[in-house]
């Protein structure tokens, strides 16, 4: 079966209005007559409105790199789903590594927000990894299966996106190889609907995006450093395109 292929870039805290203006003209010009993969990027909040009003009719979706599980209230500094979608976003990512270890979301919290995207329209991109010294104990697939099982029978997965990103390669410049994700992937497809698409996330970079998404199991990429250039942003979603 064909699924999609996604190329996301994940900006982080990074970006200015300049930056923002001149990064989005290039990538969007670049995409350009480019078919065979969808691209999308997440931007800081503060940054909505400009990506909507630059993208808007553009090739090259937008969305949110958090939200919360509550629909609105006192929540003082939260962002909820009805605002995301305010600004007309597609995508929100959901569980990634640096909310759950540097703000302590649980795999609960993460679930709840993945149940809020989907119900009210947005298209979760749920991350799922393992650290270091899980994999290094043997416990990568109890890592995994454990944050999935968390969300799997909580919300309709044919409207998520799911991304493996290990941990240990997110912005150290390590990256697992090719046939290390795709065996994460292969147990990660097991347990989703065929048509899920699984992105890799972790350090992919234009010299190595090629050989990764050649694995048979591995239908993208979740972008983070290599996402704030747009040669490089390209060049990656260029190679998730020639995928055969």
């Amino acid at each position: 079966m064909t699924r999609t292929r996604l190329v996301a870039g994940n900006w982080k805290m990074h970006g200015s209005l300049a930056a923002n203006r001149a990064l989005l003209d290039a990538v969007v010009s670049g995409l350009s007559g480019l078919r065979g993969v969808e691209c999308a990027v997440c931007v800081p909040y503060p940054y909505l409105a400009q990506a909507a009003e630059r993208l808007r009719g553009t090739g090259l979706a937008w969305g949110a790199q958090n939200m919360s599980e509550h629909l609105d209230g006192a929540y003082t500094g939260e962002v909820s789903v009805a605002m995301l979608k305010d600004f007309s976003c597609r995508y929100v990512i959901v569980g990634h590594s640096e909310r759950r270890l540097l703000y302590r979301e649980s795999d609960g919290q993460a679930a709840a927000k993945f149940v809020a995207a989907v119900t009210h329209g947005l298209t979760p991109i749920f991350c799922v990894g393992e650290t270091l010294e899980e994999r290094d104990a043997g416990r990568t697939e109890e890592v995994v299966a454990r944050q999935l099982d968390a969300v799997v029978n909580k919300g309709e997965f044919t409207q998520a996106v799911l991304a493996y990103e290990p941990v240990w390669a997110i912005g150290t410049g390590r990256t697992a190889t090719p046939e290390q994700a795709q065996v994460v992937h292969a147990f990660l497809r097991r347990k989703v609907p065929v048509e899920t698409p699984i992105l890799y996330g972790g350090s992919v970079k234009p010299q190595n995006a090629a050989a990764i998404f050649a694995m048979p199991d591995v239908d993208g990429g979740l972008i983070g450093g290599a996402s704030l250039a747009a040669g490089d942003f390209l060049a990656i979603a260029r190679a998730a395109a020639k995928k055969g």
